[in-house]
């Protein structure tokens, strides 16, 4: 009897739980690998295991310690980078949202579906023109050409507007447009419905498109490359693979312990906003 009882609870849940064992264990394994090798005491990779015999510090103090290596330089680039390129990418796409969903205007559904075209198209195909053109911009403007950080945060502005917009919009269209009319009888102008209702409402998709964007732009190699060829203005995404990949198998635990360091901020952004990333993403499925 119990054996039938235990077959039938297996085939109706026990099997979903083993197979979300089995994911578990697969994600966490190359993160537990990367975690306890940036602590071992070997000299290269060829030594590295899951538990090593010995644990040290001494590849992350060789992170600060080497004049070489401006790892936390690096770190503080990926920072405001990331940081100012997501605050605009979310403010700019704001405003396009609302000007989409609330205003009605000449070429309104053109540029709506202009918007959805030039999001089919992968944005590597456009690397050689944004080189081109950045090249050209360093000539008349040199502090947003290439190897700038503004002609980064640029790039970066151009890449997601499209896409935010539209997640936004959709977001905004549940929102009562009630509340537009009645603030219009009270005198309101079309920017302090913006700023007092549209947007505080529109909180929870702002808040996981910044966390969305901020990740992306956190951890991008192929632009970083493409733009920046001074040492001192990488991100750690380009520091990492430039830098470390010189000599691989010899730097591994100095590479395991930059990428604790780079990932755990991330991980701790991603953990802490959670619900508001879940409940961001679905809160615009559905109109009411």
């Amino acid at each position: 009897m119990e054996i039938s009882r235990l077959s039938s609870w297996f085939k109706t849940y026990g099997w979903r739980h083993l197979v979300g064992i089995i994911f578990v264990i697969i994600s966490l394994y190359p993160i537990l690998f990367v975690i306890t090798n940036s602590f071992a005491d070997f000299p290269n990779l060829a030594n590295s295991k899951l538990i090593p015999d010995g644990f040290t510090l001494k590849h992350y103090e060789s992170l600060s310690a080497s004049p070489l290596i401006p790892y936390f330089k690096w770190l503080f680039n990926t920072y405001k980078i990331a940081s100012i390129a997501g605050f605009l990418n979310v403010l700019l796409g704001t405003f396009a949202a609302f000007a989409f969903a609330r205003l009605q205007f000449k070429g309104r559904r053109v540029g709506l579906i202009s918007l959805v075209l030039i999001q089919m198209f992968p944005a590597f195909l456009a690397f050689v023109a944004i080189y081109l053109l950045f090249f050209q911009i360093g000539d008349v403007a040199p502090f947003m050409g290439l190897g700038t950080h503004i002609g980064l945060i640029m790039v970066y502005l151009g890449g997601s507007i499209g896409f935010n917009s539209w997640l936004i919009k959709g977001f905004m269209d549940t929102i009562p447009i009630s509340l537009d009319e009645a603030a219009k009888v009270d005198g309101a102008s079309y920017s302090q419905i913006f700023f007092r209702i549209v947007a505080p409402l529109a909180r929870p998709i702002l808040v996981v498109l910044f966390v969305i964007t901020f990740i992306g732009i956190y951890s991008d190699y192929i632009l970083a490359a493409i733009f920046l060829k001074d040492t001192n203005l990488y991100t750690v995404a380009l520091g990492i693979n430039i830098v470390f990949m010189d000599d691989f198998s010899n730097d591994w635990g100095s590479i395991a312990a930059a990428s604790v360091i780079a990932a755990t901020p991330i991980a701790v952004l991603f953990i802490f906003f959670q619900k508001q990333i879940t409940g961001g993403l679905t809160a615009g499925s559905i109109k009411g």
